[in-house]
């Protein structure tokens, strides 16, 4: 069956115990949660889980958790794999090729080099051809340091086995309202700025790949239904009243405040996370009208 991702997808951070090891039992409960509050599926191994961070034993690990709570539940699982390199990249996707479970591969436009943009082109399209799974783009060029315009995208958008993008740009731009109004039916624009999802939604994105939906699952999957179903001005009220919480959880590197947050509601057993990040410093408040309770940031 094609996969064509929609909904909410929370890339799951990776909890530590005290002693600084994975804490597979967090994991585990945390994944179950946000597919119980309405996720549509989880991505494992991505910016927010600090894969960088994790052993290949580690990765392996989350890996298998997150593989089995999806296939509970019968959710989608989205797996980063993208390198700043094409040929680790491909061998990256050929291996997660051998895992069950796992529905698609998030990739991200190559990172540090910085290559014309018919390079990024030529980089996806190597990969797809090669991937025995579907691909999902990740354009967010300022972590990546390169601008992926939307003619490129959509090009990209015409292979097969390329199926969607977390559009991560930092603004809601002209690039991506082409890109919302130009790309094929069975493309799915997702987005990716926790703060913007509410008006990306609004102009038709298939869904989005939040951070903070760690925390708000429950809400960003009500506000995607509030959008697909026509009600906006519940909508509106709704994606206005997450914007602020949603900044103040994405005011330090991700994933810092949010590892804070999930520890203060006793949902991880530690705030931990690993060098170079530093654990969440500046105190702030996370305030939403909603059934979850405002909870002070340490």
């Amino acid at each position: 069956m094609t996969f064509h991702p929609s909904g909410i997808f929370v890339p799951l951070v990776t909890p530590f115990a005290d002693n600084g090891d994975l804490a597979a039992t967090d994991l585990e409960r945390l994944a179950h949660t946000v597919l119980e509050e309405g996720a549509a599926g989880i991505v494992a191994l991505g910016t927010t889980a600090e894969s960088a961070a994790l052993s290949r034993r580690e990765r392996r690990e989350v890996l298998r958790i997150c593989s089995t709570v999806c296939r509970e539940h019968g959710a989608p699982l989205l797996v980063g794999a993208g390198t700043n390199d094409t040929a680790s990249t491909v061998r990256a996707v050929e291996e997660l090729g051998e895992q069950a479970g796992v529905a698609g591969v998030l990739v991200v436009v190559p990172y540090y080099i910085r290559p014309s943009e018919a390079g990024v082109v030529a980089h996806f399209e190597y990969i797809a051809a090669r991937s025995p799974l579907p691909l999902v783009l990740y354009n967010v060029p300022y972590r990546t340091g390169q601008q992926m315009g939307w003619e490129s995208i959509a090009r990209l958008a015409e292979h097969p086995r390329i199926v969607g993008i977390k559009q991560a740009v930092g603004a809601v731009d002209t690039d991506t309202a082409r890109l919302l109004a130009e790309s094929v039916d069975s493309f799915s624009v997702l987005a990716g700025e926790d703060t913007l999802v509410s008006p990306l939604l609004a102009m038709g994105a298939a869904g989005a790949i939040l951070a903070t939906a760690n925390i708000y699952t429950r809400e960003f999957a009500e506000l995607f239904q509030l959008w697909h179903s026509g009600k906006a001005v519940q909508a509106r009220t709704l994606g206005h009243r997450l914007v602020e919480p949603a900044g103040a959880l994405m005011s330090e590197p991700n994933p810092t405040v949010i590892k804070a947050v999930l520890h203060a509601q006793g949902r991880i057993s530690t705030a931990n996370v690993r060098l170079p990040l530093l654990p969440a410093a500046v105190p702030a408040t996370i305030q939403v009208s909603s059934p979850a309770p405002a909870v002070p940031l340490p």
